[in-house]
């Protein structure tokens, strides 16, 4: 064999973006604290929460959704404020809310604010 030929199967030489220590592969560092999906407590019901979720704002028919949203619209709200109002309640918001439909309101502008 020539030394041509020796060199060509030679591994590289490593180059300055090669600075990584002998045994590591390159992944993420371990230093951080993983914090799994449902935080720092815990597992509880979390994922009993997220199908129950999954299930009240991914399924309405496109009928519901159109009453929701006219209704929403006349009363001044969006869309996902009078929905959450009617998971959170078990009521649909009327006119004559006046309190309520001005407490979601406020904390619309607080939430924007921060």
């Amino acid at each position: 064999m020539s030394k041509i030929e020796i060199n060509r199967f030679a591994p590289e030489q490593a180059g300055p973006a090669d600075n990584v220590a002998t045994g590591h592969n390159g992944g993420p560092p371990l230093d951080d604290a993983h914090v799994p999906e449902w935080g720092s407590g815990g597992i509880g019901n979390y994922f009993y929460w997220k199908a129950a979720h999954r299930r009240a704002w991914h399924n309405p028919s496109p009928g519901i959704v159109s009453f929701r949203i006219q209704k929403a619209e006349r009363l001044g709200l969006t869309y996902e404020e009078y929905t959450l109002e009617i998971l959170e309640r078990g009521r649909h918001l009327q006119i004559d809310d006046v309190e309520r439909i001005a407490e979601i309101k406020r904390a619309r502008t607080a939430r924007n604010r921060s």
